[in-house]
Parts: C-alpha cells; structure tokens; sequence
C-alpha cells in the first residue's frame, strides 16, 4: 500500500479507506484494552490520531516500545472520531516500530523555551512551533521563484565566493587555504596572497548584486536567492553570520519601477503563504504573535506609503515620542525610527526613499541635488527594514567619482566598470534577507529560529 502524507489524510481522507502512514509518534495513552498514539510526520501542523486494539498481534509489545519520539508504520482504515477537533482518525490493522526513543528524549508534552530548543537543534524541527516555521519558510521560498519565474525573470547563480567587498563595511570572511600555522609573509610582513588558492585575498559574499548586474545586463531581468554571510560579531536577536537573500535586478529600470516591483513582491509572498498554509499562520496568529493575520491584511490589501527620507526626518522630528537614537537629517534610521513610520504614523508598510551620498553605499545613483541618492527602503510593521535597493549608478564618470570618494579601488572593480562603458543602461534592483521575512510573516522574535541550522558568534553545531 502506498504511504500518504498526514497533511493529505487529515485534509481530503475519508472514513473507510486503507491508509500507511509513516511517522513519528508525538504522544501515547492507553486505556484497558486499547491505546491511542498522535502520529506526526512533519506535513501538518496536526497530528493523526492512531487507536490501537489489544486484538492486534503485537499489542503487548508496542505498549512497550511505542513512545513520545519513536517512529512508527501504520496501516489500517480510516475512521469517524469521536473526540472532539478531529475529523478522522486512523484505526490500526498493522503496527511496526521502526525505531525505539529512549527515555531521555528530551522532547516531551510540555512547552520547551525556544533558547532550550537551540542546544537541541537535531531535534527542535520536530515540534509544533518550528515545523510551522520551517513548512512557511519552504511556502515562501517557492512564492520567490513563483513570483520571478511569472514575471520572465532569470535566476541566476551568483558566487558565493568572491574578491570583492560588495557592501564597503569589512566585515566579510576570509577564505583561505594557507597553512595558518606557518602562514607565508611578504618582505613588509603581510600575509602574502600570492601563494593562496586564488592569488589574492578571497571571502565570503555579503551580497550577490554586483555580479547579478553583470547578467541584468545580458537578460534585462534577473534574481539571485542563495546564502550570504557576514562576519559581524553580533549575538541579537536580529543578527545572523549566514543568511539568505533575494535579490532582483532589472535592466531598464528606474527607482520607481523598483519600489512597484518590491511592494507587488510583499504582496504576492504573504498572499500564497496565507493560501497555502492557513493552519501554520493561524497557529502563529494564536500562540505567537496575536497580530501576524492583522499584520498580513494589512501588507496584502494596502497601497504602501512612499515618503523621501527628507520627509521623514521631519515627520520623526515632530513625531510624540522620545527615541533613543537621535533624529536629524544626515543619519541613518534606526529600527525605532521604521518602525515609528510604518507602526504608528501610517499603520502599513512605508516606502523611504532618496538617503543621504554619505550613508548609502557608491554603487547608488546620485540624484540631481548631488546630496541624496536613489535609494529605497521597504519598512514593515513589528519589523522595521524588509527590503532595501536602489536605482544603480549607470554613468561610468559619477561612479568612478563615487568609488574613489569611499576610498575603494577602481582598479578592482575594473569589471563593474566596464558594464558602464559598453552598454551602459539605467537600472535598479533590491534585496530582501529571507529570514527576516519569515520573521515578518511569522511573527518570530528570533531571527535564530526562522532557519534550520543558525550561525552565529561562537555558533556553528549542527
């Protein structure tokens, strides 16, 4: 007999049919006579409800080895249930236990703190919270391909190796394979690159946006989604080492072409996810965070808000409200500050655009006032920053004038330059770090459990 997915049985079986599960059992009770077990394999928010009859030929044996983690065969015919919040459940004919779980599995019926769950990595995706995460996550990361692949977009693969610092910060890490214990040294007493694996210095991406210009400017639209990393020592709850991200690119495009695209994006995530995950949303909605379903309606039924980041200074100047980061024109906003904007002043998603040169980074286009550039941020309620881009710099003379005012090599990105000189054409693009946009649709405080394996500072188990 072919096997079929709990979430399938629990949505569309009927009473009377043949069914084989396999699974993991959650919980057991036994009564004289018979026993039930919840059986969960990762499809469903709900476990199926399994009875079993002393008449089985094994019973005694599995009241024995049946427990909370073992995993288990089961054939029989579905049933009408009784109890109550379940439609169906599964009455045994046949029982195997494919592997035993010792008493101290440490996942039992009670609620675990998710900084517990952390030590346990191997085995928190077996529990309700995270593997409603996890089945979200996988939701909205074919909504990304879905959304692009509509839209005639390219995906492209972009290196996760790479020479250049794409973002200017320096926070990147190295890759090398060098003997770091008799590292070779220059006459100036520099490690001396030239005898590494590429012959100079190499790191891991921040980013995938500066090679994705290279193919926009082939196929017109393109998309990165793949693993970034970053070298920042930071152990927030906001911050990871390796992180995912979405990034588009469009040949013949301006900033506001951009920031349609980036709020159609938005829309087009929280809609399929709501279609094809009701369960886990009103899961979150009921145990995590009681405005994840408000928060959705809100992003999928309301024109964003566009404001220049001029406009919003003074608009936070005014603002009744003491923050803790000072506002003044020149810098940068803070989350309280994105969060004031879309939380409290216009109640949706606010799109900030036009920075200031000096805090956005050289590849920005520079704007007529020579003081701001085309920059973008999508801010979100609970969240802050969701997504941010730019209208990219297409004149080679303003950007090479740029690239030298940050104390960059033009040398180095002699490549990126020469897309300005052989076709050059206005274009823009954003990226969007996927796990804060688990987060934003899950209402998960930690952005360490929105991804399966986290790294961060003196973190890397599992």
């Amino acid at each position: 007999m072919v096997t079929r997915r709990i979430a399938e049985i629990l949505r569309q079986g009927q009473p009377s049919e043949p069914v084989t599960i396999k699974g993991w059992v959650r919980t057991k009770r036994s009564s004289k006579g018979f026993a039930f077990i919840e059986v969960n394999d990762g499809s469903f928010l709900a476990n199926l409800q399994v009875v079993l009859n002393a008449d089985l030929p094994n019973y005694e044996d599995l009241l024995k080895q049946v427990s909370t983690g073992a995993s288990v065969e089961v054939s029989g015919t579905l049933v009408e249930s009784p109890g109550k919040g379940q439609r169906i459940e599964l009455k045994a004919t046949a029982v195997t236990v494919l592997g035993v779980a010792s008493e101290s599995y440490p996942l039992q019926k009670k609620r675990h703190s998710f900084e517990f769950l952390r030590t346990i990595g191997h085995l928190r995706s077996r529990t309700n919270t995270l593997g409603a995460v996890f089945r979200v996550r996988n939701a909205i990361a074919t909504a990304v391909h879905q959304f692009f692949q509509e839209r005639d977009f390219l995906w492209v693969h972009t290196p996760i190796i790479t020479a250049s610092d794409c973002e200017g910060a320096g926070e990147l890490f190295t890759i090398t394979n060098l003997n770091l214990q008799d590292v070779p040294l220059t006459e100036d007493r520099e490690v001396d690159y030239s005898q590494d694996f590429f012959g100079k210095p190499a790191y891991l991406t921040v980013s995938g946006q500066l090679e994705a210009e290279i193919m926009a400017m082939a196929f017109r639209d393109v998309y990165t989604f793949g693993p970034t990393f970053r070298a920042e020592n930071s152990n927030t709850s906001r911050h990871l080492a390796e992180f995912w991200m979405i990034e588009p690119e469009m040949a013949f495009c301006d900033l506001d072409g951009n920031m349609q695209l980036a709020e159609d994006f938005l829309k087009y995530m929280f809609k399929y996810v709501l279609d094809r995950c009701p369960e886990d949303m009103e899961f979150f909605n009921q145990r995590i965070d009681d405005g994840v379903l408000a928060r959705a309606d809100n992003i999928i039924n309301n024109e964003f808000a566009r404001l220049t980041y001029t406009e919003a200074i003074v608009l936070l100047e005014k603002a009744d409200k003491k923050f803790e980061y000072p506002v003044r024109w020149g810098v940068d906003l803070q989350s309280e500050h994105e969060r004031y904007l879309a939380e409290d002043l216009f109640k949706k998603p606010a799109i900030v655009t036009d920075y200031p040169v000096e805090i956005k980074a050289f590849y920005m286009r520079l704007n007529n006032d020579e003081k701001t550039v085309g920059a973008m941020d999508v801010l979100a309620p609970n969240i802050g920053e969701i997504i941010g881009g730019a209208q990219r710099e297409e004149r080679l003379e303003v950007l090479e004038g740029r690239i030298e005012a940050q104390g960059m090599s033009t040398e180095e990105l002699w490549w990126y330059l020469d897309l300005r000189r052989f076709g050059t054409v206005p274009h823009a693009g954003f990226g969007s770090g996927f796990e804060r946009l688990v987060q934003l649709m899950t209402g998960m405080s930690n952005i360490r459990d929105v991804i399966p394996f986290p790294r961060a500072p003196l973190s890397v188990e599992f």
